[in-house]
């Protein structure tokens, strides 16, 4: 039997006052960015992935918090209605996809079916083949198309799930992010991690690969989210000193992470 891999050492987190000081460098940069995304009429999609209670809600909070709400969406979709259900799988996320000038943040997207679907048993055998099928295809017209499209995915471990999850439920502000998969999660983490595990290895191609992220300390999570963010685009005036994200907490997927510690087991 394979030895279950652990958890590769974790960075030391910043100060809250050195956070909240480099945050705010970063947030310039962004909105740096953003000038010369509307100047250009250039179109971004970033796409947040993750288990439940992974920091997604926070990470693009603190992305958009100080950009032109006339240029930025944030895009969250419910489950899918009947009529949804009878279209193409892909056609409900077309309306939101972004034009000249916008930035468009999914706070989960199409990979739900990958995921969420797949272990609670909301789509099928033959709906989740067709879909890690069609999904390369469909994102490769996405950037030949001219959107620039970033894959992130937040991975944290499982104690740290329970102790969000269990935060959720004592948190009446927090009430709101609970749902019937939320209970679930702990019990099927290792059906989530299989699928996973898949959907990397079935979706990360050349011309949209995955980008993992190790959330379990929320701030070095979103400033080096930011940071890799801010590198994949060229803008004038960047401090590129103040843009290099740290490998041990950002990094490109490959298969060689899931059994070092680096991606939780």
């Amino acid at each position: 039997m394979a030895k279950k891999p652990t958890l590769a050492p974790y960075p030391e987190p910043p100060a809250t006052k050195e956070y909240e000081h480099e945050l705010r460098l970063l947030q310039i940069e962004l909105v740096k960015l953003q000038k010369q995304l509307i100047a250009r009429g250039d179109r971004i999609l970033v796409i947040f992935e993750g288990r439940d209670g992974g920091g997604k809600d926070g990470t693009i909070k603190r992305i958009t918090e100080h950009l032109s709400p006339r240029e930025t969406r944030v895009v969250a979709l419910g489950k899918p209605s009947d009529h949804d259900r009878t279209a193409w799988y892909f056609q409900r996320f077309v309306p939101h996809l972004p034009a000249a000038q916008e930035m468009v943040l999914f706070n989960r997207s199409w990979y739900n079916r990958a995921g969420v679907e797949r272990v609670m048993g909301f789509c099928t055998d033959a709906e989740y083949a067709e879909f890690v099928e069609m999904v390369p295809a469909f994102e490769q017209m996405l950037v030949r198309s001219g959107i620039a499209l970033i894959k992130y995915y937040l991975d944290i471990s499982k104690t740290e799930q329970k102790a969000r999850l269990d935060m959720r439920r004592k948190d009446p502000l927090k009430q709101w992010k609970l749902s019937p998969v939320d209970a679930a999660a702990q019990k099927h983490w290792r059906d989530y991690s299989a699928c996973r595990n898949e959907m990397f290895a079935r979706t990360h191609t050349a011309i949209a690969p995955w980008t993992v992220v190790r959330a379990d300390d929320k701030k070095l999570a979103r400033l080096n989210v930011i940071r890799n963010l801010l590198t994949r685009v060229d803008y004038a005036g960047k401090e590129r000193s103040l843009v290099r994200a740290d490998p041990a907490i950002v990094f490109d997927y490959a298969d060689a992470y899931i059994g070092n510690g680096m991606i939780a087991p």
